[in-house]
């Protein structure tokens, strides 16, 4: 769990509390990006249940197993395709920084596909870019 007064792992400046702590007590998400954060901070806090939760259910796994060795560090978004608060589609290319055993490091650079029903943004699926 990551304090509420501690910064955010998603790179924003903010609070965990005033950034992705809301997304993961319930409320959505407004934009893909928002969401795509917030996934972060779940690998970061190692909250499966909210990962799941946020991935869509036409490509939702059954479970998530998160390497407990890995610690997700850093967060930079290199860009957004739609993904408003008015879209039913968004993008967000990003990579994702670790830290592993040994000292170890390395990256995720990854393009996400979103989509928003129901007024809630769910993760749909990613290539590697």
């Amino acid at each position: 769990m990551i304090d509420d007064d501690a910064r955010c792992p998603c790179g924003t400046g903010e609070t965990y509390a005033a950034c992705c702590g809301r997304f993961h007590r319930g409320r959505p998400a407004p934009t893909a990006e928002l969401l795509m954060r917030s996934r972060f901070t779940a690998f970061a806090a190692g909250d499966e249940a909210y990962l799941l939760a946020s991935w869509h259910p036409s490509t939702r796994p059954s479970s998530v197993d998160l390497d407990p060795s890995l610690r997700w560090t850093r967060l930079d978004v290199h860009g957004t395709t739609g993904g408003g608060p008015f879209d039913t589609e968004g993008g967000v290319e990003f990579t994702a920084h670790w830290r592993g055993p040994g000292g170890a490091r390395g990256t995720q650079r990854e393009s996400s596909r979103f989509r928003r029903e129901d007024g809630r943004w769910f993760y749909l699926d990613g290539t590697a870019a």
